[in-house]
């Protein structure tokens, strides 16, 4: 169950109810407090919009994201990313839609592994789909309108299924630097 008209854009942090209030009401962005939904309850909300952008709160891999965090930061096993892995690519199977853009409020003052989180392991796989709206940038709406005004054309996300079972190997400081070695001739 994917949207096909508009443009979807998930704002992650800590900020992201402020956020979608002062972005209510602007023509042509649908804004949906979705967090803590259900992923296919969400998925059916975002496809019922007609409008241009549908901005939300909800992260289809806030649970990967925390659990890949905790393994490095050694406050989880293996065994439990390996399960929130299975559980968002069985939601992706029910309809879970992966946004078409993250932006990320404040990245800087997140703690680093979460950075590297978002930078890293989910930006590598589309890094101009991760967009960091900083909090020198107030008032933070004005900062994600701006955003919203000049989104990259860039391509798409790859299936979730194709990177997701090896995201434990996925190293903070690390993510890309194999393949760049490998492909390098030098």
């Amino acid at each position: 169950m994917e949207n096909t008209t508009g443009t979807i854009v998930a704002v992650v942090g800590s900020a992201s109810d402020e956020v979608l209030a002062h972005l209510d009401g602007i023509d042509g962005v649908e804004t949906l407090a979705l967090r803590d939904t259900e992923p296919a309850l969400a998925a059916r909300r975002i496809s019922a919009s007609s409008r241009p952008w549908i901005v939300h709160d909800a992260d289809p891999l806030e649970h990967v994201g925390a659990a890949w965090v905790e393994l490095f930061e050694e406050r989880a096993t293996l065994g439990t990313l390996e399960l929130e892995i299975e559980q968002a690519l069985a939601h992706f199977e029910r309809g879970a839609v992966m946004p078409d853009y993250y932006i990320v409020l404040e990245p800087e003052t997140a703690p680093e592994t979460w950075r590297h989180w978002w930078c890293g392991a989910l930006g590598y796989r589309a890094p101009r789909r991760i967009l960091p709206a900083p909090s020198a940038e107030a008032p933070r709406d004005a900062a994600v309108r701006q955003l919203l005004r000049a989104l990259p054309a860039s391509r798409p996300w790859p299936k979730p299924s194709s990177w997701l079972p090896g995201l434990a190997m996925e190293i903070p400081d690390r993510i890309g630097l194999r393949d760049r070695v490998e492909s390098d001739p030098a």
